[in-house]
């Protein structure tokens, strides 16, 4: 994950010779807390880039893997039906059922399609006809802040009581998802509803026992988070982000660059098996 986040630790007055055990491990714990939401602060963004970068690579090269898909078996069926050969009519099976819609599909992903069959801007990958630019859904520099900023403040680690953590639990969902969808201003509207709402005091354990078992709790939240982050960077999308954090663009580009250089090759093979008749 290349995303760098803050440390906002609140400072913490140096310890004095007679301080009691609990008060130091009790600012640990706080320190602890506080560095297990920059942690998820960290692993939501990135989830969230690596999602709507899956989109748009979804809805930019979709259309070319599938056509990939069609010629791939155009020509496994053409070299079966030149040669007869078992072995080639089973390869030119096992291509076409990898291009065959699976139960429900079409019911499925209906929006997605036009009465021939296949979407407008996925027949345009396939001409010259110019394709319209996916919408980009990443979020801006600005719905970052105002998101890390309100789940610093309203993260339900920070609550009190069941009832508290109950409430920050639904407030911070509204957040994740106006962070999903990018959506600014919703996200500024979120923050002034939570600066009007009440505000409870941080957590302060009295027992030490408590104290511990708080700490325990959070490094096992954080041995979760570790897990997620590392799937999420070990995804093909996310492998791909990583490629090009700066310009994740750019790189959709470059593969869709790539990807007609295969098409054009595969139906330069198809018109030699076929004698140019597919």
């Amino acid at each position: 994950m290349s995303e760098q986040t803050e440390q906002t630790v609140p400072d913490e007055p140096a310890a004095s010779g007679d301080e009691r055990p609990e008060a130091r491990l009790d600012r640990a714990v706080r320190a602890a807390e506080q560095a297990l939401i920059e942690f998820e602060i960290a692993v939501e963004t990135f989830r969230v880039e690596v999602e709507n970068f899956s989109r748009l690579h979804h809805q930019k090269l979709g259309p070319m893997y599938s056509r990939l898909d069609e010629l791939d078996a155009l020509i496994a069926e053409a070299k079966a039906a030149n040669s007869g050969d078992p072995d080639d009519l089973r390869r030119a099976r096992e291509a076409r059922a990898l291009v065959m819609p699976m139960p429900g599909v079409d019911e499925l992903f209906h929006d997605w399609m036009d009465a021939d069959g296949v979407s407008d801007d996925a027949a345009a990958m396939l001409t010259d006809r110019s394709v319209k630019p996916p919408q980009r859904v990443r979020p801006t520099e600005e719905v970052r802040r105002l998101y890390r900023e309100l789940v610093r403040r309203a993260h339900p680690d920070l609550a009190q009581d069941e009832a508290e953590r109950a409430r920050r639990d639904a407030f911070i969902a509204r957040v994740n998802a106006a962070y999903g969808r990018g959506e600014e201003q919703l996200l500024r509207e979120l923050a002034e509803e939570w600066e009007a709402g009440p505000v409870p005091e941080a957590p302060r354990p009295s027992e030490s026992e408590e104290l511990y078992a708080r700490l325990e709790w959070l490094a096992q939240r954080k041995e979760l988070l570790a897990l997620v982050a590392k799937e999420l960077e070990d995804s093909a999308i996310g492998s791909m982000l990583r490629m090009a954090p700066d310009d994740p663009d750019r790189l959709l580009e470059e593969i869709a660059e790539q990807l007609l250089a295969q098409v054009s090759e595969r139906e330069s093979e198809l018109a030699a098996l076929t004698g140019g008749a597919a």
